[in-house]
């Protein structure tokens, strides 16, 4: 009986309780260019947040310093390999609030590279995001450590106030 070995039941074997993945299913990742060769990389959930280093000169490329954009899969992959708080900014485009919120959410990526995930949701393409959270006013920040709702904020906030959120020692407010 080929493929009936041990090693074949081990590989196929799904234990009671555990996320059945679809074979098809690849894991996020993002494409991120080396700043010094300028190669493209492929960065894993996990690694976010960390000095990866480029595949072809072994130059660090760095933590991800902008909000990414993300759908249901990619946003439970990220959550999921997080070890540091994450923003999500719950948004829409005819949302002005909205757009004017998107440079400070951009300059606070920037500024808590390393430290912190931001993520933007685009409600009308992914309501099913916005359901989860029961987002019922845009923009709606949510802050996640540990992949647990920290705090959630609905309406705008300045920069100052979303990096409180995602300090370590902060409480919700």
């Amino acid at each position: 009986m080929k493929g009936c070995g041990p090693v074949a039941f081990r590989r196929n074997f799904v234990s009671p309780g555990a996320p059945v993945v679809h074979p098809l299913y690849m894991a996020f990742s993002l494409i991120r260019a080396c700043p010094a060769c300028q190669s493209k990389n492929r960065v894993g959930a996990a690694h976010l947040t960390s000095s990866a280093r480029c595949g072809k000169c072994k130059a660090p490329i760095g933590p991800v310093r902008e909000p990414i954009d993300v759908d249901t899969p990619a946003f439970d992959d990220i959550v999921g390999a997080a070890k540091v708080p994450i923003l999500v900014d719950f948004w829409a485009a005819w949302c002005g609030p909205c757009r004017a919120a998107a440079p400070q959410v951009h300059a606070l990526a920037e500024e808590m590279a390393g430290r912190a995930i931001v993520l933007k949701v685009d409600t009308e393409a992914h309501p099913d995001l916005a359901n989860r959270f029961n987002v019922q006013a845009i923009p709606n920040f949510v802050v996640l450590k540990g992949g647990r709702i920290a705090s959630q904020h609905p309406g705008l906030a300045p920069r100052d106030q979303m990096r409180r959120w995602l300090e370590p020692t902060s409480a919700p407010h």
